[in-house]
């Protein structure tokens, strides 16, 4: 599924209280990265669980047919950042140390 031209979504990270903007191309960790926000990451391939947070609202698509994680994590909105690309705003559950 291609974004729409032009498309930008914003992506807000609980609790630190960061924003950046996806032109959903961009993984969400490439997106934050390109605007002084660094999420938790390691491997950036989906495999490391890392960056695993909760996707509290939004909807993304991922680069790869199944990513580290479960079905039920995925059903609970579990996501990985590093390989998911936003389909619209995101809000994220991201407990451990984020950087802006």
């Amino acid at each position: 599924m291609s974004p729409p031209l032009n498309a930008t979504y914003t992506v807000s990270v609980l609790p630190a209280g960061l924003n950046f903007e996806s032109d959903g191309i961009s993984s969400v960790l490439e997106s934050g990265l390109a605007q002084g926000v660094e999420l938790p990451s390691s491997c950036r391939n989906g495999t490391c669980r890392a960056c695993l947070c909760k996707m509290v609202s939004g909807r993304v698509r991922y680069r790869m047919e199944w990513p580290g994680l479960s079905a039920d994590e995925k059903s609970e909105g579990w996501c990985l950042p590093c390989v998911a690309v936003p389909l619209s705003d995101l809000l994220l559950d991201q407990p451990f140390s984020c950087a802006a």
